[in-house]
């Protein structure tokens, strides 16, 4: 069953599509087409939905992705490939849900650590399961586990 307005994202997405097209924008209407055929493969490999969910998994890879690019390039000082994925990431993070705070993600993590009492590093998974679904899309979970992880030390 889908939840009411589950599909927001992914209506704009469509909607940014048409008119990327008609206003000829090439370079945002290559990283729809990217986004939206990663989005067809999840689909097709692991049965999932076709969803706003799903589209934010999709789009928190491809920035991961171009983040790991940017990095390589710079070492490779190809400050051109740097400029490309830089519009890249931009046009991705449109289709993001609006980002916590630091503050509000301390708070979560405050959350999690009452509810949980966790006691060492081996109650990470625990606390992860915890705040993964309040923070997914709306934080950089790669920081959100060093803050956690840092925390249990």
């Amino acid at each position: 069953m889908k939840k009411k307005g589950s599909v927001i994202v992914l209506e704009k997405l469509k909607k940014d599509m048409v008119e990327a097209m008609k206003n000829q924008e090439k370079e945002r209407l290559m990283v729809i087409r990217m986004v939206k055929a990663a989005m067809q493969q999840e689909h097709i490999d692991h049965k999932r939905e076709l969803d706003d969910d799903l589209l934010i998994d999709v789009i928190n890879k491809q920035i991961k992705m171009r983040m790991d690019a940017i990095c390589e390039f710079e070492k490779a000082n190809r400050l051109d490939l740097v400029e490309k994925n830089k519009r890249e990431l931009e046009i991705l993070k449109q289709y993001l849900p609006e980002q916590l705070s630091q503050e509000e993600i301390i708070q979560i993590i405050d959350e999690a650590f009452d509810t949980l009492q966790p006691t060492g590093k081996k109650d990470m998974g625990k606390v992860m399961m915890e705040v993964t679904p309040k923070l997914k899309g709306r934080a950089n979970m790669r920081e959100v586990s060093t803050m956690i992880n840092e925390r249990l030390n």
